[in-house]
């Protein structure tokens, strides 16, 4: 079984847009950007063309909508942090960004024990994570 996932593809109002805060959040996990145009944006790791992480410019009659987590389709994302160390330096990195907190780093003893997490979103409104747990802690899915 694998560890880490194939590829991910976010459709989003405005890749150009969007794009900064995914460099950012990204970058801090060693993703880099491999393309991008007016439509897209590319995040991979190191050489290899996965796993990745692409923005796509949504299309359709509800392309301008921001996202709405609580109806039909991706509720939010979340990566998993090195450690609490780890979360509190991206958390830096978005505060020094500008950024939209939903939730600063904190324990979320809700999730699980020793559940530490930071909550923010990108301009669309999508919900992100970066998450750490403990190797032993038991969290709830």
């Amino acid at each position: 079984m694998s560890n880490f996932f194939h590829h991910l593809d976010l459709t989003v109002i405005d890749p150009v847009k969007s794009r900064p805060l995914y460099e950012l959040f990204l970058g801090h996990l060693g993703f880099t950007l491999k393309s991008a145009g007016d439509e897209w944006a590319g995040f991979g790791l190191s050489d290899k063309r996965y796993p990745c992480i692409t923005l796509l410019k949504a299309k359709g009659r509800n392309a301008a909508r921001k996202h709405d987590r609580y109806s039909s389709g991706l509720h939010h994302l979340s990566l998993r942090a090195k450690s609490k160390e780890d979360v509190d330096a991206l958390y830096k990195k978005l505060k020094k960004f500008g950024a939209t907190i939903l939730d600063p780093p904190a324990e979320y003893a809700d999730y699980g024990k020793g559940y530490y997490a930071v909550f923010f979103a990108d301009p669309d409104g999508l919900k992100l994570e970066y998450a750490f747990t403990p190797p032993s802690a038991e969290v709830r899915v």
